[in-house]
């Protein structure tokens, strides 16, 4: 049995944050599932979102929150969270973030829904730019110790000792290298597994997107908020050898224009920010002129903007262009909307803590009320400084729980599995029917046939789990099973069309913002 303080289930910009702001008498573990740059933070492109031009202020940034929003966000938060801003920059800008400068100033970018110029950015690979810095230097922290290629399999509970209690003790955790099972004993739990975008047939996210701390809280009893609230980017490369290849929002904010194949713009007809309008606007307009036209793709445009500036503002995009035999600085650029952002997750509070003692949930796997109905462009990223920090400050001042003997996982009564390739069809049909029934706009027919799917799936997988040994892709499908079932009941329940989730059935628009909250053994 492996003893810490902390142990966080991920490795991202929230678990990075979080093991570099703990103190260094603590003892943390980081598990995560593939290499430690694996995560949706890395792939991050546009950058992070906060007050530090002069024409700016935090008024401003909470506005454009809230109108983004669309009505649903915690305002006590979203104020919370941009006020904290400034300080999380300056403390990554510490730790050695490489943002763009104009002169002694930040290059500030523009993203849809901003009124200003508010996005730091190191180029178009911001994300990656700020993990190679935060994973250096928890690497080189003795107190922390990474656990690569090492998948959590579920949270150790009291209710899973058997006893009265909300408390988390740790987790049971797969090393995929040795196939065996070791517990994890830890004071405090921390889950910063990221979104569920490989529910979706097509994502912008990486493979390890699959719901994991979502799934893990929820079967430890807490409660999960507005998870039918999936944000589709609208601008993913449209390339069969491009797979999920984000294109900036950025490249918008300056000025990039989306038109049909006959070159006429569309946007001005949807919206009167056009090209900057919230993302759930412009994937919608993109959706509707694809499936109006039957088009399998629109187009970017930011030809009319000089070589130099497109290749300096955006190398990695123009790079990877060129390999695919795209020149953007002469051609247009293939573009369709994907699943992008989970905006719901495990419900916390203003610390980032869930609803059993000892567990927090930061990053994308949480809900904290600040994106709403709809994610802010920049905003996640942000999100993840501040909730890091405020997680670890938390945790400092807490009375640590005292380390005790846990069971060992038990495989006595399960066998090695001998259809593995039942697990690959499984994941295939789901994110195939997760994409035709709850994708951009819904209905409640399509809804009832992915439920009916879904319920199907559940009980073969369940099956599986129960008398097969645990496996990397078995734990994936059956969190990302779970966490399907979660999005769409949360999309059964709101009976409204308002951000990210648009309904045929209900198409206006409720008079009073809701959160959609489920409760275990309560929904």
């Amino acid at each position: 049995m492996q003893r810490f303080d902390v142990l966080i289930i991920g490795s991202g910009m929230s678990a990075a944050t979080l093991a570099l702001s703990l103190p260094e008498r603590m003892r943390i573990a980081v598990v995560t599932k593939k290499a430690d740059s694996d995560s949706s933070s890395y792939w991050a492109q546009g950058g992070i979102a906060a007050v530090t031009g002069p024409d700016d202020s935090f008024d401003e940034h909470v506005r454009d929150t809230l109108v983004a929003g669309a009505g649903l966000c915690n305002e006590a938060v979203v104020r919370q969270v941009v006020e904290a801003a400034p300080a999380a920059v300056q403390w990554l800008v510490e730790q050695g973030a490489p943002f763009d400068h104009e002169g002694a100033a930040y290059h500030l970018t523009r993203e849809g829904g901003h009124s200003k110029r508010r996005v730091l950015h190191a180029a178009d690979a911001t994300g990656r730019a700020v993990q190679d810095i935060l994973l250096a230097r928890m690497a080189a922290r003795p107190n922390v110790t990474l656990f690569t290629h090492h998948i959590a399999i579920d949270l150790i509970t009291d209710r899973s000792l058997g006893r009265e209690g909300r408390a988390v003790h740790g987790a049971y955790v797969l090393d995929t290298a040795s196939g065996q099972v070791e517990t994890y004993a830890a004071g405090f739990t921390a889950l910063a597994t990221g979104g569920a975008g490989k529910a979706f047939l097509y994502t912008t996210n990486p493979d390890t997107a699959t719901g994991d701390g979502i799934a893990m809280a929820w079967r430890a009893g807490c409660r999960v908020a507005n998870l039918e609230f999936i944000q589709f980017h609208p601008t993913c490369l449209y390339h069969p050898h491009a797979k999920s290849f984000l294109i900036t929002e950025a490249m918008r904010g300056e000025g990039a224009l989306l038109r049909l194949p006959d070159g006429s713009r569309f946007m001005p007809e949807h919206d009167e920010r056009a090209e900057l309008a919230p993302r759930d606007v412009v994937a919608r307009a993109i959706d509707l002129e694809m499936k109006k036209r039957g088009l399998d793709c629109v187009y970017l445009d930011i030809t009319h903007k000089p070589a130099k500036f497109i290749v300096s503002h955006f190398p990695n995009i123009h790079a990877r262009g060129l390999e695919l035999g795209i020149d953007i600085t002469r051609e247009w650029i293939p573009v369709a909307p994907a699943a992008h952002y989970t905006c719901g997750g495990v419900l916390v509070d203003q610390d980032g803590r869930a609803d059993a003692d000892n567990l927090y949930a930061i990053g994308e796997t949480s809900c904290t009320g600040l994106h709403g109905a709809n994610r802010l462009a920049s905003n996640s990223l942000l999100e993840c400084l501040v909730y890091g920090r405020a997680a670890a400050a938390h945790i400092a001042e807490s009375v640590p729980a005292g380390h005790e003997d846990l069971p060992a996982w038990d495989e006595s009564r399960v066998s090695d599995a001998d259809e593995e390739i039942v697990i690959a069809h499984n994941w295939h049909e789901l994110r195939r029917f997760m994409w035709d029934y709850v994708g951009i706009v819904r209905t409640r027919k399509r809804l009832e046939r992915a439920s009916h799917r879904i319920r199907l799936l559940s009980d073969e997988i369940n099956e599986y789990y129960s008398n097969f040994r645990v496996s990397h892709d078995l734990i994936e499908l059956r969190n990302l099973v779970l966490t399907a079932d979660l999005i769409v009941r949360c999309a059964t329940l709101r009976h409204e069309s308002r951000g990210l989730h648009a309904s045929r059935d209900y198409p206006g628009l409720l008079a009073e913002a809701r959160d959609t909250v489920l409760e275990p053994g309560n929904s």
